[in-house]
């Protein structure tokens, strides 16, 4: 979508000045190419948090936006929704956070704030439309710019604080990986000892799923992956209990019925049936990842044995705070690989190929020029 008259009509009238200057790693068009752009950021409202920008997470997300694969691209594009840094400035009415502070910004900047969800702390699921971090159109009629730049400015409401001993480039990527396999094993009762989750695919949700329901939670956990040569890092140093080679029919069915659910994080268009023989009556499969195709599953496969299919779309601003909370008690943190602001499009093309273990981070702080260099 694109802004409309209205809301370009009220940001002419400066209803919220965008004054500060920023630098940002931009796509132009589908080709996704990345290159350095001069932004504007608002000025810092009397509700707002202004940040200086030190890490900022790749997400696969990141890759099929500015490639337009969902069909939703609007150019120039700024990616990126896993942002860490300090605080630099806050509005007058901001209570929780102080400059200096070390905090971060996930997937939201903004919601209605006023619909059910977002009263009960799921502004994920805002009626009156979320706002996301970047390629979405802000209250002003501006369209979002993420955090492959050197500053952002949010609503408090949207800030979470990193908990002292995490750190930032670290813990930049649970901003989404976290919270999207955190708020599934939380609402679907995959969060309890002795439980038994399967965890599809060992990228960068998938890694951070494993050590959550390990370390966090108690849980027996089965890796389920393509790639044999994964196994010995999933158990030996990721943790986890059992590993299940999907394309192996002989490990299929010797792990078929044995699961209470599986967090499904593959992004690409692979056939259902086969994992939910994995199941337990009355299991449960939460999909995580985004393919691109819809999916295709046979009823009986869900009915036979009370199945069920269901999806997660990250989580509401309480349960990220909670999950960075969660994650720093039991030393939970991303794998990664930080890269400078000038490798992107080749880490960008790795991504593509899943060659990374496991999330890529840009130290932006270090590496991006200011805007005004």
């Amino acid at each position: 979508m694109a802004p409309t008259v209205a809301a370009e009509a009220a940001a002419a009238k400066g209803q919220l000045q965008h004054t500060g200057k920023a630098v940002g790693l931009a796509a132009h068009d589908a080709s996704g190419h990345l290159a350095p752009l001069t932004i504007t950021r608002r000025s810092t409202g009397d509700d707002d948090v202004a940040i200086k920008i030190l890490f900022c997470g790749m997400c696969h997300s990141d890759l099929h936006s500015i490639k337009n694969e969902w069909g939703n691209a609007m150019y120039p594009m700024v990616p990126g929704h896993e942002i860490a840094g300090v605080v630099t400035e806050v509005g007058k009415n901001v209570t929780r956070f102080n400059p200096g502070d070390r905090v971060g910004v996930g997937c939201m900047v903004n919601s209605c704030q006023s619909c059910d969800g977002c009263a009960e702390g799921f502004e994920n699921t805002c009626g009156g439309g979320i706002i996301f971090t970047y390629n979405s159109v802000d209250r002003d009629g501006t369209v979002t710019y993420g955090g492959y730049s050197s500053s952002v400015t949010v609503h408090e409401r949207f800030v979470v604080r990193f908990p002292d001993g995490m750190p930032l480039d670290r813990g930049a990527p649970l901003l989404c990986a976290g919270i999207t396999v955190y708020s599934p094993m939380k609402y679907h009762g995959l969060n309890k000892p002795g439980k038994h989750v399967g965890v599809l695919g060992l990228g960068g949700l998938g890694h951070v799923a494993v050590k959550l329901a390990k370390a966090a939670f108690g849980m027996k956990v089965t890796v389920i992956s393509t790639s044999p040569g994964k196994k010995q890092e999933a158990m030996d140093r990721l943790g986890a209990d059992a590993f299940v080679v999907s394309k192996d029919a002989e490990e299929m069915k010797a792990a078929a019925s044995t699961m209470d659910g599986i967090i499904n994080t593959v992004s690409a268009n692979i056939p259902l049936a086969p994992f939910m023989s994995l199941l337990k009556p009355n299991g449960k499969m939460i999909m995580v990842g985004l393919p691109t195709k819809a999916l295709e599953i046979p009823p009986f496969d869900l009915i036979m044995g009370n199945k069920t299919l269901a999806g997660s779309c990250i989580g509401g601003m309480r349960d990220t705070q909670e999950m960075l909370d969660v994650a720093a008690k039991h030393g939970v943190t991303a794998d990664i690989e930080l890269v400078d602001a000038d490798y992107v499009n080749t880490a960008m093309e790795r991504l593509a190929k899943a060659d990374v273990r496991y999330r890529f981070v840009i130290d932006i702080g270090n590496t991006l020029k200011n805007a005004d260099q």
